[in-house]
């Protein structure tokens, strides 16, 4: 564990310092930046230099014999396909256009590469919303903060993307492998229930969890590779939950120190900041340490309360941060029923065909695990007092996990419960080989391996091959003459422009009135009055002066998208407001400005951009 425990520890070393010295320095710098990723390298030597790689007996790592080693091999194979395929053609040139490999990827990559230009661009930390108007960052952004970093000090934006996402596939890998021994990776990369096994049928590798009627997709097409906290906070929570379990299933105290892998500082830098990163495995993990301190004994309780008691002032002062200043809609709602409810659009189906079209044999054989385990206990004479098998203690917590998902709902778009309830699922998995399929005989155990992973085999490898001829992202010449132009642009200047997801000037960082309206419902927002104010504005409203100001900008871009979707417009500012830069993309007017325009061609020198 000691190179994956160094190396989590440099991403969050070097993020946090960065945030910390940013917010004190009002934004980031090459020299922030540096000094931030020399930090996190010291911090990651001390880590690798004093964390212990001493494997125990409940680790599900099993022994090296040859069939072992060809499981292992041939899983490392396929993972490394996975991660090869999805991130090296992440993000692309391909002539005048930016692709991307995964069509999944579109509105999140865009997103991703909004808040890491937003960083890098300088603007005040914690940043203002690039997106939404009247609003802070409303996004656990920290590994977009830590691949600005990257960029910051010359890392070419597209190859910061593919090395965090290749490490932080080789980081999820050996965690999986380290938490759940083969069969636990197998369950990250093919879960799945039966929809896949429609291959039978067509014989063609295609992604059939990504239907829409499908609510159990792909968890590394759907959420690894466009949900790009999960790089980090996979393997931290696996090494998190590693951790904890070798410290619960220690009788004597001594033992417990001796079989500590993790010093604690490193464990509460782990845990403390995962909101940062991740705010779903920071509750999902909260939920594991209760559990933890209620079926543990007297040395595991007093070391969850302490855990909890450091992490308890950073973790709320992260949350503090990423939300708005607690300005932003609860994320928990009670709305029992998740994706079963009738009103869960394409995910609604039948209360039995939903469990099994989704999950098949999953949930049968989860059933049956408690019921194997519980029984266990209570012939066992275990007494509720008394500290619970380990087992038991983290079945328990998955269980409250995945009830807590059907219960409420952490997301505006109930699908994304999964963020929540996938750890549910991560926790069962080395339990689910260890404690019942690895007892039965080799042929029921191949046969219900197959039929657990057969049809996230079949959408894995069906999504990856989907990409062969990339997906169009963004125009590359636009989105570096936007850039090229906005060097001398207030970095906090906010831009009235078309709202869609990989508008050049989000692709730069900048700040616009609003953006693609998913983003902003995923997030909470009521965008429709600022939506209407700016349609009224970029349409050339009689008082789009008074509009302007009222929504807090100054300049106004006039492209491709503004010429597509305002066609109608009266566009009065071409009469009256300044153009301050101009290109083949387009046009940015002063909207403050109140001498008129001299007749030029598009190209020529635009007058200096003055300072708001």
């Amino acid at each position: 564990m000691r190179g994956l425990s160094a190396g989590l520890i440099f991403v969050n070393a070097a993020t946090v310092g960065a945030l910390l010295l940013g917010l004190i320095a009002g934004g980031l710098n090459s020299t922030i930046a540096s000094c931030a990723l020399l930090f996190g390298a010291l911090c990651a030597g001390a880590t690798f230099l004093t964390v212990s790689d001493a494997r125990s007996t409940t680790a599900v790592v099993p022994k090296a014999h040859r069939l072992d080693r060809l499981w292992f091999w041939g899983l490392a194979g396929i993972f490394a396909i996975f991660a090869a395929r999805s991130f090296c053609w992440l993000l692309y040139s391909d002539g005048a256009e930016l692709k991307i490999q995964s069509p999944n990827n579109l509105g999140d990559l865009a997103l991703h590469v909004t808040y890491i230009k937003n960083f890098a661009n300088g603007v005040t930390l914690w940043p203002d919303n690039p997106i939404f108007v009247a609003s802070k960052m409303r996004y656990p952004a920290g590994t977009d903060l830590f691949n600005a970093l990257l960029y910051i000090v010359h890392v070419d934006l597209a190859r910061g993307l593919v090395w965090a996402g290749l490490l932080g596939s080789l980081a999820t890998f050996y965690a999986f492998w380290r938490w759940g021994g083969e069969f636990g990776v197998a369950g990250f990369l093919f879960n799945g229930g039966v929809i896949g096994f429609q291959f039978i049928r067509t014989f063609h590798f295609l992604d059939y969890q990504g239907d829409k009627a499908i609510a159990w997709k792909s968890i590394p097409l759907s959420m690894f590779v466009t949900q790009r906290g999960w790089l980090y906070a996979i393997p931290a929570g696996l090494l998190l939950l590693w951790q904890w379990r070798e410290k619960f299933s220690t009788d004597a105290a001594q033992d417990r120190q001796q079989r500590s892998s993790l010093p604690f500082a490193v464990e509460l830098a782990l845990y403390a900041t995962l909101p940062l990163f991740h705010v779903h495995t920071f509750l999902a993990l909260s939920v594991v340490l209760v559990f933890l301190f209620a079926s543990g004994d007297a040395p595991m309780r007093w070391h969850v309360v302490t855990l909890i008691a450091g992490a308890l002032i950073p973790a709320t002062c992260f949350v503090w941060l990423i939300s708005d200043h607690f300005h932003a809609a609860s994320m928990l709602q009670w709305h029992p029923g998740w994706l079963l409810r009738k009103d869960a659009g394409d995910f609604a189906r039948p209360f039995f065909s939903f469990w099994f079209v989704n999950f098949g044999i999953l949930i049968p054989l989860v059933l049956a695990l408690f019921a194997v385990c519980g029984w266990r206990f209570y012939k066992n004479g275990n007494r509720w007092r008394e500290k619970f098998p380990i087992d038991i203690a983290f079945l328990l917590a998955a269980a409250a996990i995945f009830i807590f998902g059907m219960l409420f709902k952490t997301a505006p778009w109930e699908w994304d419960n999964l963020k929540l309830m996938v750890w549910a699922y991560f926790l069962v998995l080395p339990f689910l080989w260890t404690q019942l399929i690895q007892q039965w005989e080799m042929p029921v155990r191949i046969g219900v391996c197959i039929a657990l992973f057969g049809s996230g085999f079949v959408s894995l490898f069906g999504g990856l091959a989907a990409g062969r001829e990339g997906f169009a992202f963004a125009n590359r010449g636009e989105v570096d003459g936007v850039g090229m132009a906005f060097h001398a642009l207030p970095a906090e200047a906010r831009l009235a422009a078309f709202p869609t997801y990989n508008h050049p000037l989000l692709l730069n960082g900048r700040k616009v009135v609003m953006g693609y309206p998913g983003h902003l419902w995923t997030q909470g927002f009521k965008y429709g009055p600022v939506e209407a104010a700016l349609r009224s504005l970029m349409n050339g409203a009689a008082n789009w002066r008074e509009m302007s100001r009222a929504l807090g900008v100054r300049y106004l871009f006039w492209g491709r998208e503004e010429k597509l979707n305002y066609a109608s417009s009266t566009r009065p500012w071409e009469a009256t407001a300044r153009i301050v830069a101009a290109g083949d993309w387009g046009e940015i007017y002063d909207l403050e400005s109140l001498e008129p325009n001299a007749p030029r061609t598009l190209g020529a020198k635009p007058s200096p951009l003055p300072n708001r």
